[in-house]
């Protein structure tokens, strides 16, 4: 009986303690939907763990280097096109012209994009998104949002998808099973790439869910604001590419998420 009571007080403390803390905790105003985000997050993970993380990982293992370097080059250099249109709707006629001439001299000289020989050339890759473009017209991000399967995202950047969706070249390949097959491959190399990144992750995060949310956030509001001000930026005929162009390559944090990455157009 006197164990009973004692248990009775323990489990009464320990509920005490936990309605205490979750009366001072106050909604992250970044992430007010984080109920719905943490389940959307939970599913993407299983999605990804028992789908496409085991896909990713043969066709890692399978697949010449050569192959996967290829087929990354090839779509990014479809997304060179989409982030040369961003770049000029931005302002940034210099950054946007590199793109235009990288976007040439890949799917010519370099066969449809499979070589990378803009980089060679000196001409840097930058990525750029409507999402990016709204938020240098000034549009606030807004809440936190993960997507079903696509991941992190904000509303900002939800409402900007439609448009990035329209802006990627292999939407409109004929026929529809090789431009099925070309998004599966899409999808499957670009998370082929991420596999070491999201075992690092995996193994230095206590809550993943918090990192790739923060680290999210934190990466667009360096691609949008690259002076760090967080202020809306402003092009002035003094610019130069280095300030004006958006930070490069593709991040763990934004398509991870969890290991799964972002199936909305790639926009290398």
């Amino acid at each position: 009986m006197s164990r009973t009571v004692k248990q009775f007080r323990q489990a009464a403390l320990a509920l005490g303690v936990t309605a205490l803390l979750a009366g001072c905790a106050g909604p992250n105003p970044r992430d007010p939907y984080e109920s719905y985000n943490r389940a959307m997050f939970n599913f993407n993970d299983k999605v990804d763990e028992y789908a496409l993380k085991p896909v990713a990982t043969g066709y890692k293992n399978i697949t010449p280097s050569f192959v996967q370097t290829g087929v990354g080059n090839f779509f990014g250099n479809l997304g060179d096109a989409w982030t040369a249109v961003n770049q000029f709707l931005q302002g940034n006629g210099e950054a946007g012209m590199t793109d235009v001439t990288r976007f040439a001299l890949n799917s010519t000289l370099g066969i449809l994009g499979l070589f990378d020989i803009a980089s060679e050339a000196g001409l840097p890759k930058h990525k750029e998104d409507f999402g990016q473009t709204l938020g240098v017209w000034g549009v606030s991000s807004g809440p936190y949002l993960v997507l079903p399967l696509l991941g992190p995202s904000t509303v900002r950047d939800t409402v900007a998808l439609p448009a990035d969706i329209a802006g990627d070249i292999w939407r409109y390949k004929d026929p529809t099973n090789v431009r099925n097959m070309g998004t599966v491959l899409r999808v499957v190399d670009t998370r082929a790439g991420l596999l070491d990144a999201s075992t690092l992750l995996e193994a230095a995060s206590l809550d993943r869910y918090e990192f790739l949310r923060d680290g999210y956030l934190q990466r667009r509001e360096s691609q949008i604001h690259p002076d760090a001000d967080y202020a809306p930026r402003k092009v002035e005929k003094d610019d130069t590419a280095e300030t004006s162009a958006p930070v490069s390559s593709e991040p763990a944090a934004k398509e991870l998420n969890s290991g799964t990455p972002a199936a909305k157009p790639d926009s290398q």
